[in-house]
């Protein structure tokens, strides 16, 4: 899967989908330092623990460098994404719990996250082999990055 490029200059409107979201009782969050081990778990059994150790790295962060949608009536974490996590720059790791997929929470967590780095004064942004590259098209204007397979990831063991 290629890299993206966003253009953080360039981002969509996000108020009308934030409330659409906060109208299902459910929030997006920037965890604090204590709520790593639920956001961990919730990481692990959902989407491994390729993930889990990526996101780790985002609570050594100040700001926190992730973001995650709580539902307030289950009392749980059901998505999450997360910035500079692997490399500087980098979007992702992202996912949201198959339960709450089609709500919105996949494309409100990505801007949460792209909106803070924008904040945090990057100018672009990557998202790292980017699966769903139609989704970030649609939703922040993304770009393949050609020549980008197998990118950072190409080391793993």
């Amino acid at each position: 899967m290629p890299d993206m490029l966003v253009k953080l200059y360039e981002l969509p409107d996000s108020t009308e989908l934030y409330k659409s979201i906060e109208a299902q009782d459910i929030r997006i969050i920037r965890p604090m330092t204590p709520n790593q081990t639920p956001v961990r778990n919730f990481i692990l059994e959902n989407f491994g623990i390729g993930w889990a150790d990526e996101t780790s790295t985002a609570f050594t962060r100040f700001p926190v460098s992730c973001f995650i949608a709580y539902d307030n009536k289950e009392k749980r974490v059901i998505g999450f994404a997360g910035y500079d996590c692997t490399c500087k720059g980098f979007f992702g790791p992202t996912g949201v719990h198959p339960d709450y997929r089609g709500k919105g929470l996949g494309k409100a967590l990505l801007l949460k996250c792209l909106e803070a780095m924008r904040e945090e004064g990057y100018g672009y942004a990557v998202i790292g082999s980017a699966g769903p590259i139609h989704f970030y098209e649609k939703c922040c204007g993304a770009t393949v990055i050609e020549n980008s397979i197998p990118g950072i990831y190409k080391d793993l063991i």
